[in-house]
């Protein structure tokens, strides 16, 4: 028997319960894609689509991992801003770069309506909430990227923000419109289920325990098969193990943790008078949003270079929230979970070939949602020879993780980021 997804509210909702078999014996594959999160199950409706034939193996349940527990945010860039691109990649290839995150969101939207997603529940609207006066800074970062990128941005002032959150913590806000959230774990099924329609044959519980990848024909094995193939594609996460061990040393495995409260509908709503989704914008800030028809929030936030028990950290969430709004102070949580994403130490996706046949596509963390779909169809793009647009991100290579001194500073970095967050707020009261 295959075992169960985590407890989250999105195992508790999920829409369907098919099931997909082991891998056993040879196969033969155009593609054998490694990890069925949502990059990987990106490309491999891509190349599906296009006639490849595929094989993904998956070592627990498809969008198991943290494509199938996340916040269920969709919204255009990266962990890392667009100057800390520039300086990297450049003026005009930081500027495609964000233009094909905007992409990935549309990515996500088509394939829920084209596929009919119902159960990905979208939901439009992404407010990055600021818990100080920006003076300015704010309103004419927003009115830059509209101009630049087109993107559907209103600015929220102190007065129109405390209207939609009943909260004394905000000073002001802009409202993504052309963002939404949504029930990740659904969408990744219904892109499972759709490639497996158009042929791709999905393997669930079947972790691969070594590869070749010298050859023309590339051999991957998992404990019951072996898969031939002329491409593979490492689409893993933060639970990625050593069977590359240039992509186990480029990411650094990061813990983070929601919580899902008690239904309370009036409770609710009464704190939070929008259906936007809200995105703290401290840098070790929070992320929350209404489901189940407004009646529970679910909220995310932490993070740890080790796992720790969901039910410390949801005491620390829950005081968080209740911090945030103090009129939720009888509100219980339900349940909490956690999940490893995986980061580059540059926080940007790391997309590419690593040799003739061999391609990379993971490091998503923070910015999930929009830079699987991007990875996963810029590699299928580059697999079947339609774009090489998966070399924009040729400067974020598969750069060393700084081992354990790489996590200490992870840390470290994190806490001061809550130190300074802290001061910032306390000086523009």
């Amino acid at each position: 028997m295959l075992p169960a997804y985590v407890d989250t509210y999105y195992s508790r909702t999920a829409a369907t319960s098919e099931t997909y078999p082991r891998a056993v014996g040879r196969i033969e594959a155009d593609v054998c894609i490694i990890g069925g999160g949502l990059a990987g199950l990106t490309a491999a409706l891509k190349l599906a689509r296009s006639g490849r034939t595929i094989v993904l193996l998956e070592a627990q349940r498809v969008a198991w991992g943290a494509s199938g527990r996340n916040g269920g945010f969709v919204s255009a860039g990266y962990a890392t801003g667009l100057a800390a691109i520039e300086r990297r990649a450049g003026l005009d290839q930081a500027r495609e770069l964000f233009r094909l995150s905007m992409e990935g969101v549309e990515i996500v939207r088509s394939n829920i309506d084209e596929l009919g997603i119902e159960g990905a529940e979208p939901v439009p609207g992404i407010a990055k909430a600021l818990r100080y006066d920006s003076r300015g800074a704010l309103q004419v970062a927003s009115e830059r990227q509209q101009r630049e990128f087109g993107l559907s941005l209103r600015y929220l002032s102190r007065t129109e923000v405390r209207e939609l959150f009943a909260s004394p913590k905000y000073c002001e806000a802009v409202l993504d419109e052309s963002a939404f959230h949504f029930h990740p774990l659904n969408y990744g099924r219904a892109l499972a289920r759709e490639a497996a329609r158009l042929g791709a044959a999905i393997h669930e519980h079947s972790p691969v325990v070594s590869a070749d990848l010298d050859n023309a024909r590339k051999i991957v094995r998992t404990k019951d098969a072996e898969v031939s193939a002329g491409h593979v594609v490492f689409a893993t996460g933060g639970y990625t193990d050593d069977v590359l061990p240039a992509l186990k040393r480029a990411f650094l495995p990061i813990a983070t943790y929601v919580v899902l409260t008690e239904r309370a509908p009036d409770l609710v709503q009464g704190a939070i008078r929008t259906r936007a989704a809200i995105l703290d914008d401290r840098r070790a800030g929070d992320y929350y949003r209404l489901v189940d028809d407004g009646s529970r929030i679910l909220w995310g936030g932490r993070i740890t270079t080790r796992t720790t028990d969901p039910r410390d950290i949801a005491t620390l969430l829950r005081r968080e929230m209740v911090a945030t709004y103090p009129q939720l102070t009888a509100l219980k949580v339900e349940i909490a979970w956690s999940g490893l994403m995986s980061y580059a130490r540059h926080l940007m996706p790391q997309i590419g070939k690593w040799k003739s046949g061999v391609w990379y596509c993971t490091a998503f963390g923070g910015h999930g949602m929009n830079t699987t779909a991007i990875g996963g169809m810029v590699i299928a793009e580059g697999i079947t020879g339609e774009s090489d647009r998966y070399r924009l991100f040729a400067p974020f290579d598969l750069a060393w993780n700084g081992g354990l001194f790489g996590r200490a500073a992870v840390q470290l970095t994190y806490w001061s980021y809550q130190a300074a967050d802290a001061v910032r707020e306390f000086s523009s009261r």
